[in-house]
């Protein structure tokens, strides 16, 4: 696999559209359930993953093998996600971080009784700003500095929207688990 995309991307930097074709179709179904992860509306999350595609292919000179094509794409369709929330007045403010306490970030164990998808359905009840770095943070598995510079914001703030994004999380699953208890 990884032959035959280093030559699609050599047949897409000459501006091949059969080329370009196979990487979209390669690609797109992935990219679109990247891009329905930030926004709520389907077609939204198309219209976002066809501008991440068009500017991928439109910068496609700046790729860098270093990393995985897949991965670069992964960032633009999410910038261009981040892009549209923006646009509809999502702002990240630096937040107040007088009361972070620091705690364990790696530790995101959930009751074993809890499934994927509850976990899932419970980061959409989450506040905007929290539910993006959360996403970013655990669906994503990018770390607080990749975060604060996709998001334009200080490292700070990116770990207290985690923080608060966790303990909202922890709290909608404990009710969701002493529910299923009673």
């Amino acid at each position: 696999m990884h032959q035959t995309e280093t030559k699609l991307i050599k047949l897409c930097k000459k501006g091949n559209e059969v080329a370009q074709m196979q990487v979209y179709d390669t690609y797109a179904q992935a990219m679109f359930i990247i891009a329905c992860r930030y926004l709520n509306n389907d077609e939204d999350a198309k219209d976002a993953m066809q501008e991440g595609f068009l500017k991928a292919f439109t910068n496609i000179e700046s790729f860098q093998p270093e990393a995985t094509f897949g991965a670069w794409l992964k960032r633009i369709i999410i910038n261009q996600c981040l892009d549209v929330l923006k646009k509809n007045q999502l702002q990240f403010d630096a937040v107040e971080v007088s009361e972070l306490r620091i705690t364990n970030e790696e530790d995101w164990q959930f009751d074993s009784s809890i499934s994927k998808q509850e976990i899932l359905t419970a980061i959409e009840q989450l506040n905007e700003k929290h539910k993006i770095v959360v996403k970013l943070y655990l669906l994503e598995g990018y770390d607080h500095e990749e975060i604060s510079e996709i998001l334009d914001i200080p490292i700070k703030t990116s770990r207290t929207h985690l923080r608060r994004g966790k303990l909202k999380l922890q709290d909608l699953l404990k009710v969701k688990y002493d529910e299923a208890r009673y």
